[in-house]
């Protein structure tokens, strides 16, 4: 009787094991129909496009906004090439308009003849009188001549920031049609021996060939 109870122990166990091994194995097989299918097709949700900037938009976001058109390009290091020349421009404007202004005023204080009005000496340096420059007349035409030379600095000064600002928005434009453009082409040299093929009886002749790939 104690051989026959371990032999029924033992069934009973085999039993129980098949079950188990049944039981894990419906187990994997639900595993794989329903929760990895569900999570592959999360990481392919999740999968980011390419980014690719749009043209037409950098362009009207870049006029309206300067700069902005580097920022949709996300070429942020040309931010401060962008706004540094345009703080240039401004002051190069700035400085002339004032210059122009103060001698613009001083020619026709002194043509006035208005004793009150007296600005152009204030252009005048420490030191000096208007007997150190030829006296009034030749002053007058000195007044006139600078009047005329920050005028012309004025105008190119704000011709060549119209110009930069335009600069800005080609440079924004051609980086967003060239944003995912292959701009590292393997550009290669290459020498190697070879022999030359004769067709007039003359034997073949050891050179060296030269080969330039592009990629």
């Amino acid at each position: 009787m104690f051989f026959i109870f371990l032999m029924s122990v033992g069934l009973q166990a085999q039993v129980d094991t098949t079950k188990n091994k049944i039981r894990k194995d419906t187990i994997a097989r639900l595993y794989e129909k329903t929760i990895i299918p569900e999570m592959v097709i999360k990481a392919n949700d999740l999968k980011l496009e390419p980014f690719k900037p749009d043209p037409i938009k950098v362009v009207w976001m870049g006029a309206i906004i300067p700069g902005y058109g580097q920022i949709l390009n996300r070429k942020y290091w040309k931010l401060p090439i962008v706004y540094g020349g345009f703080l240039g421009c401004a002051y190069a404007i700035s400085w002339n308009s004032t210059t122009y202004l103060s001698y613009l005023t001083a020619y026709q204080d002194i043509l006035s003849n208005d004793p009150t009005k007296t600005s152009y000496l204030q252009i005048i340096p420490k030191g000096r009188t208007i007997d150190s420059y030829g006296g009034m007349e030749s002053f007058k035409a000195i007044l006139k001549s600078k009047q005329d030379v920050y005028r012309r600095y004025r105008d190119l000064s704000i011709i060549a920031s119209v110009a930069y600002y335009a600069l800005t928005i080609v440079d924004a434009f051609v980086d967003a049609q060239l944003y995912d453009f292959d701009i590292s082409p393997d550009l290669s040299m290459h020498f190697q021996p070879t022999f030359l093929k004769n067709d007039l009886g003359v034997p073949n002749t050891l050179a060296m060939q030269c080969s330039i790939s592009l990629k």
